[in-house]
């Protein structure tokens, strides 16, 4: 008798934002898709010619540093106006949001990279990458 066994290391189970859409996912699933990064906190300009945007070395005078983290978080638009709180209907053209941001990789349809936290299990790989601005 033999008895056949199925190897699983290398089976990939699909994250939730591969099969949910942007508008669908629940609100703790919508904050895992932050990487923590901070890239969003950097004002940025835009080129008005080539509406390419530029980051800056500014951050939002929320922004801590030491933990690339909003020190007001849950009151940052209403202590911030200029804040733009992230919704599947913000996402409608993300081009405004860094490259590598979770947020518009999904609405473009893209993969999250190796280095996100849902993909590698840790945060410290964003930071480890050079990805982050902490």
């Amino acid at each position: 008798m033999t008895t056949e066994s199925a190897d699983y290391r290398n089976v990939r189970i699909p994250g939730f934002w591969e099969e949910t859409p942007l508008e669908a996912i629940d609100r703790q699933q919508w904050e895992t898709l932050c990487d923590g990064c901070g890239k969003c906190c950097l004002f940025k300009v835009e080129d008005p010619t080539t509406a390419q945007v530029f980051y800056t070395n500014v951050a939002c005078r929320l922004f801590e540093q030491q933990t690339c983290r909003c020190t007001a978080y849950s009151r940052r638009s209403e202590l911030v106006p200029d804040c733009v709180t992230l919704t599947p209907e913000t996402l409608s053209d993300p081009s405004w949001l860094p490259a590598t941001c979770a947020y518009r990789l999904i609405a473009e349809d893209q993969a999250l990279p190796s280095w996100h936290p849902l993909i590698s299990g840790t945060q410290d790989t964003v930071v480890s990458s050079g990805n982050s601005v902490c």
